[in-house]
């Protein structure tokens, strides 16, 4: 036997074994009960891992995607007894008046209207860390709002300071964009260093804390915004996405909490009947499906952990990760890896400038992640990774 095809027959027997130890480690119930829960199926070119967007790889829950089928039957009328229903509930878990929440498609749709409406003032920029989501930076640029990029601390860290400085050095109204955890670092930025600014209340300056990520986050130093808006801070606005955990990016859902004042300006920017039928049923019960949500977490974590693994043996510097998704280094540009990975039937995710020698990686199932882990393991010993 040639060393190659050894070396292919002991990763395929070692990516079995790891797919069973994985398919234990699960909450059972749960776990017979997910989407995912098929015969893993190894890529193919028209079938790729996809582990580029952040998307849940597990599928909506069997719950939230019933209702959804059930709510196509319904697809002539307009949603708003269950739009009604829906904003009460969100209402109720943030513990706001219902004057403090705005249903959106998405979070995205929530950055763009602020900039829409902020942008109308006679000097505003936009403040955000050199590398973050790019959805701040796009919407501000459609409405001629100027960017301001902070650079990185070191291991890309947000550096908090350098975003204060460059508020208190403009004489107009400034909008701080604070994605935590950060997206593509995956990394949290302590509550520590954010909070006693946001509640300085400096003049002419709002806060938009997007925390798309935060249901998967772990670390005690992280902590959501929504306190804040709870507590009567009125320059501080949150936007939540039904994408991640929930596993919905097709269904277009999100919501932005905050003083009314705020959010009156961002409804004059957005569509009334602005969110589809199956999406907002299928947020109804994706909200009350706690085994789900918990199967999620676990799976994600389970995935983590299994590129996590990967990455030490290899020797490969990775942040440390509270979202769905990993930021490790490479020894070659992005461009170069992604090309190597799609030639493996891998999809990763886009250059995300400055760190240009870094790949974000999306946490696919555990079995998939097995796969990914074994591919990268087999191109470290050709010499290729």
């Amino acid at each position: 036997m040639s060393n190659s095809l050894a070396l292919r027959r002991r990763t395929f027997l070692n990516f079995g074994l790891l797919g069973a130890a994985v398919s234990a480690a699960l909450p059972v119930k749960a776990f017979a009960q997910a989407p995912a829960n098929v015969s893993f199926i190894a890529p193919t070119a028209d079938n790729p891992i996809r582990i580029n967007f952040n998307e849940n790889a597990l599928g909506m829950s069997p719950s939230a995607q019933a209702a959804a089928r059930d709510a196509v039957a319904k697809g002539n009328r307009y949603a708003k007894a269950e739009i009604t229903q829906l904003h009460g509930k969100l209402c109720d878990m943030y513990k706001v008046p219902k004057n403090f929440l705005l249903l959106t498609d998405g979070s995205s749709e929530g950055i763009r209207a602020l900039m829409g409406a902020y942008s109308r003032l006679p000097k505003v920029q936009l403040v955000i860390p050199e590398l973050t989501y790019g959805d701040g930076e796009h919407f501000a640029n459609l409405y001629n709002v100027p960017v301001v990029k902070v650079p990185m601390l070191a291991d890309w860290k947000v550096d908090v300071a350098g975003l204060k400085k460059a508020v208190d050095g403009f004489d107009g109204f400034s909008i701080v964009y604070f994605v935590n955890p950060n997206n593509p670092t995956s990394t949290v930025t302590p509550a520590s260093e954010i909070e006693p600014w946001v509640k300085s209340k400096p003049d002419n300056t709002l806060f938009i804390a997007d925390e798309a990520y935060a249901e998967y986050v772990s670390d005690p130093k992280f902590k959501s915004m929504a306190g804040l808006i709870q507590d009567g801070l009125d320059n501080v606005v949150l936007l939540k996405t039904f994408s991640k955990l929930y596993a919905m990016a097709g269904m277009r859902v999100g919501f932005a909490v905050g003083a009314p004042s705020i959010i009156k300006m961002m409804k004059d920017q957005v569509a009334g009947e602005k969110l589809n039928y199956p999406g907002v049923t299928a947020a109804l019960v994706s909200l009350d499906d706690e085994p789900f949500q918990a199967y999620s977490r676990a799976s994600n974590l389970e995935s983590r952990k299994i590129l996590a693994s990967c990455l030490d043996k290899l020797g490969v510097k990775y942040l440390p990760s509270s979202t769905n998704f990993m930021f490790f280094e490479l020894n070659e540009p992005i461009r170069a890896f992604q090309k190597k990975m799609a030639t493996r039937n891998i999809i990763v995710g886009r250059p995300f400038p400055p760190a240009m020698n870094w790949c974000r990686i999306s946490l696919g199932t555990p079995q998939e992640m097995a796969y990914v882990a074994n591919e990268l393991t087999k191109m470290r010993s050709e010499g290729v990774f």
